[in-house]
């Protein structure tokens, strides 16, 4: 993935992202939405797969049949939001290797900070796609990748629902090897650090905690 941001302009994502905009959306139907795009911008995150080939049966003859090279891709969760978008991520990518970087935002500094962080063995040798709904500041952002490369990943792909410009101009800067896939960018931040036109706060409406 050459470009620094991949801005998936599919109809379905497009669409879906619309539904999950409008205020009226219900918890429910929010949380499937996230789900359902996040297979669909996974799709795309992964079109660049290593493949090798495996001997196999079908039920006609043998044959040298295409399948996934190296160690088991690494699915990082930005926490909490970014869970709504690992459950769909899982479901098309089941064996896929899973960990998790807490960071919550400083209402006053609006800076990150860190409370948890587990990630799996061989990051080094493993494409690692960190999830987050929301790609606002760049603080958290950047301080999640920082941490991820300090336990060894190389190979990093950022995926998100929505970024806003000055998101994005703070992760290439900080990390200008790190590709960000996303459905979405918007306007600009508030003076709360909040994207607009957005769709408000994705853990909050994700979790029904507001």
């Amino acid at each position: 993935m050459s470009e620094h941001v991949k801005v998936v302009d599919h109809p379905l994502v497009q669409h879906k992202l619309t539904l999950m905009r409008q205020k009226g959306t219900p918890t429910a139907g929010f949380r499937q939405l996230l789900r359902e795009i996040s297979q669909l911008l996974a799709y795309e995150v992964t079109r660049d797969l290593a493949m090798t080939t495996k001997r196999i049966e079908t039920p006609m003859e043998p044959m040298d049949a295409p399948t996934l090279d190296g160690k088991k891709l690494a699915l990082i969760s930005i926490l909490r939001a970014g869970n709504g978008l690992l459950d769909g991520v899982l479901e098309l990518i089941p064996s896929a290797r899973v960990g998790f970087v807490g960071l919550y935002r400083d209402e006053e500094t609006l800076q990150p900070v860190q409370y948890y962080f587990k990630v799996p063995e061989a990051m080094e040798d493993r494409l690692v796609i960190a999830v987050d709904p929301m790609l606002a500041t760049g603080n958290s952002s950047v301080a999640a990748i920082d941490l991820l490369k300090g336990a060894g990943a190389k190979d990093i792909i950022f995926m998100c629902l929505l970024a806003a410009p000055e998101g994005v101009a703070r992760m290439k800067e900080a990390h200008p090897d790190v590709p960000i896939v996303t459905a979405a960018i918007d306007e600009k931040l508030n003076e709360n650090g909040y994207i607009v036109p957005g769709l408000g706060d994705a853990g909050d409406r994700m979790f029904g905690t507001k």
